[in-house]
């Protein structure tokens, strides 16, 4: 009998997380990769759900993937750990049901206004059109950061579900895109780490 897929390390036992944006930028697509990469190859428990509206571009798109160490017993969000917004409406009408200490990341370029001043605000379409001459790839660029700011997927999975679900002969460039988005996460992360310094003795 083969022995059961150890589940990665998760922030918390329950993990919901929102994609957001308009019909277009491939945020199903994104949401479908990150719940096969925690489902099949982190051997979490995961549920999906998505919605959009009519229109094939430009219409409001959004999926929701919850992440848990349990069976699922409701697979919506109700208080959101993660959000990705990439157009300043889905910031807008998505942030009504965070926690206060979820991770908001946002398009720098098409998000003028996070809903919260803790924000991070990462260049995915410019990197995607810029570095990887590939604006359709920025959902993409966007999961590489989600998966190095929040640790909600490890990045083996999140490669191995991309790969698998992604048309063939563009492996490579998909590869690119989620190596870049790393890089982005790191480059934040690394300017952020000079504010988190010890206590001095006087705090102590």
């Amino acid at each position: 009998m083969s022995r059961k897929k150890k589940a990665a390390p998760a922030p918390m036992a329950r993990t919901e997380v929102r994609l957001a944006g308009s019909g277009g930028q491939g945020l199903i697509l994104a949401g479908l990769i990150l719940a096969e990469a925690c489902g099949l190859y982190d051997g979490r428990e995961v549920a999906m759900s998505q919605s959009y509206g009519p229109e094939a571009r430009g219409g409001a798109s959004r999926a929701e993937v919850i992440i848990s160490d349990r069976p699922i017993d409701y697979p919506k969000c109700m208080n959101v750990d993660v959000l990705l917004a990439l157009t300043q409406q889905a910031a807008d009408t998505y942030c009504w049901d965070l926690k206060p200490e979820a991770w908001v990341i946002v398009d720098k370029d098409l998000v003028s206004h996070p809903p919260t001043s803790r924000a991070v605000a990462l260049p995915f379409t410019a990197v995607a059109r810029d570095k990887i001459g590939r604006p359709m790839v920025a959902n993409v660029v966007a999961l590489g950061a989600i998966c190095e700011l929040t640790g909600v997927v490890s990045r083996r999975g999140l490669e191995k579900a991309l790969l698998a679900r992604v048309p063939k002969g563009t492996e490579e460039l998909n590869k690119k895109a989620l190596s870049a988005g790393i890089k982005l996460a790191k480059g934040y992360l690394a300017k952020m780490a000079p504010a988190a310094t010890p206590p001095s003795m006087e705090d102590l």
